[in-house]
């Protein structure tokens, strides 16, 4: 009774955790975004650039205001830094930004 109760649960809330999500981004692996953030040391280049814990480089005065330009932004770092990213990883790496410091929907 608990895994029909459960698989109930989840079928019910899958649809309301897929509206959280900018269509830009569905689909986006966000292990792999979180990875790839840590093995290009993103925050590291951050802090280089605005001090601190770097994180102030997120929402800089209405610059980013939507997931198409924050997309854009991870992807002008790819190229700046010749990152060699596949469009698909500047898309999962946008999608963890935007769980973390965005919240776009």
């Amino acid at each position: 009774m608990k895994n029909i109760t459960f698989l109930t649960l989840s079928m019910m809330l899958s649809p309301l955790l897929a509206q959280e999500l900018p269509a830009l981004y569905k689909g986006a692996d966000i292990k792999l975004g979180e990875r790839l953030i840590a093995e290009n040391k993103c925050s590291a280049c951050h802090q280089q650039k605005v001090g601190g814990d770097g994180s102030a480089i997120y929402k800089p005065a209405g610059r980013v205001n939507s997931p198409g330009v924050l997309r854009g932004m991870v992807e002008s770092c790819n190229t700046e830094l010749n990152l060699g990213l596949f469009p698909e990883e500047v898309t999962s790496i946008a999608a963890v930004l935007n769980r973390d410091h965005y919240q776009f929907k």
